[in-house]
């Protein structure tokens, strides 16, 4: 038998594995490493996060992947290296961060890479445009991981669902309520990333509700780009800006009436739906040009967008007067004052901190690739429907064994 197969069966009978989860989002802001202890698997699945830090991406490192991410247009020379780079580029910060911690590579059982998304294409739009089916592609390759660290990397985690119909977004909801649901409590767990999604775990005793999972539209992606065209910075900290300038309301509600928010269904999005273009073309039905409104408003607006999207969206589909409690994680649970505004909206639901689920809201991300990663080594798979009519057990990811 192959040596690397029988080490990875020996991987998966042990009580407990020692697993990496890596996160890298549409921010561009760094790669979020979590060191996870995990025992058991499916629904009995029990983690206890070790480690946790970001390694920083320096700017160039953010302009190489620009060029190839969530534009209709590449160079297939800068695609072939990027996807090569940043798997090692990854590598890299995996034993940096190893080193940091004194842990020895040879004592992690796997890893489990997201990659970087460079396109998401749902068939439902691509600026109003049908495909005939569902795909999305990430780089990062997982072979260079593996290779470059010596340890196993599971890798590539959204084809399978895009081969079974599904459309590879959002993925955290297949084990959101192993980790964090509860009998009691109803709970929303809002990551607010570049794009905005959220699952609502009903309480495990109450039997006549269901699970829901979905995009929301916008999460990060327009305020950061907006900032990073008018102010040269990568994000607005604690929204400070948006905080001082105003909402333009004629922009904002041309912006609600796009076509991606009148759906009601479970959908995904990225960037390359929600961008400046979009903005720019969102201006013009407004009646405005690109210099009749100020940097610091179309900052507020964006921001305001966000958060009424979110709002509404949770609104829409949870029963009236339902007692929630709001989790927020992702990069936008640090902007004061967006979290301020999805407050404002939400008046009636409870919103607190990630971390009194016992994990910081920055690593929530990279925890669920880590335990995507021990699901497919150690577990029976996730329960889907399948575009054929089924409900299926599917292990995601590709397995990259290092030699």
């Amino acid at each position: 038998m192959n040596p690397s197969i029988k080490k990875l069966v020996r991987i998966a009978e042990k009580e407990s594995r020692l697993v990496i989860g890596l996160m890298s989002g549409t921010s561009l802001d760094g790669l979020d490493i979590a060191l996870c202890e995990i025992e058991g698997s499916g629904p009995e699945t029990e983690v206890s996060l070790l480690k946790f830090v970001t390694k920083p991406y320096h700017k160039n490192d953010r302009d190489k992947l620009r060029k190839v991410t969530s534009v209709d247009q590449v160079s297939l020379k800068d695609l072939c290296y990027v996807h090569t780079w940043l798997g090692q580029l990854h590598a890299d910060m995996i034993i940096e961060s190893l080193f940091e911690w004194d842990i020895k590579p040879e004592k992690v059982d796997c890893i489990g890479s997201h990659g970087q998304t460079i396109y998401h294409l749902p068939n439902r739009d691509l600026n109003g445009e049908e495909t005939p089916m569902n795909s999305t592609l990430q780089i990062g390759d997982g072979d260079h991981i593996a290779v470059n660290t010596g340890i196993i990397t599971i890798s590539d985690f959204r084809q399978k669902h895009t081969a079974f119909g599904g459309e590879g977004a959002p993925m955290a909801p297949l084990v959101d309520d192993w980790l964090f649901g509860d009998k009691k409590e109803h709970r929303i767990l809002l990551n607010i990333g570049g794009i905005a999604n959220y699952t609502f775990m009903p309480a495990a005793e109450v039997k006549d509700l269901k699970k829901f999972s979905t995009d929301t539209g916008p999460g990060n992606t327009l305020i950061d780009a907006v900032v990073k065209s008018r102010f040269d910075k990568p994000f607005d900290k604690g929204g400070k800006i948006a905080a001082s300038g105003n909402v333009i309301k004629p922009l904002l509600n041309k912006m609600l009436e796009d076509e991606w928010f009148r759906s009601s269904e479970e959908k995904s999005t990225g960037p390359e739906y929600f961008n400046l273009k979009w903005i720019k073309r969102k201006e013009e039905l407004a009646g405005f040009s690109g210099s009749d409104i100020s940097e610091r408003d179309m900052v507020a607006t964006v921001t305001e967008l966000t958060a009424k999207t979110i709002a509404q969206n949770i609104q829409h589909h949870l029963p009236e007067k339902l007692p929630v409690t709001v989790y927020p994680s992702g990069g936008g649970a640090h902007n004061r004052f967006l979290m301020e505004r999805i407050s404002n909206y939400l008046d009636q639901v409870e919103v607190r901190s990630f971390a009194e689920l016992g994990f910081s809201p920055d690593a929530k991300e990279a925890v669920i690739f880590a335990v995507l990663a021990n699901e497919t080594v150690a577990g029976y798979g996730f329960n889907i429907q399948t575009k054929y009519g089924s409900d299926q057990n599917i292990h995601f990811g590709k397995v990259s064994f290092p030699a």
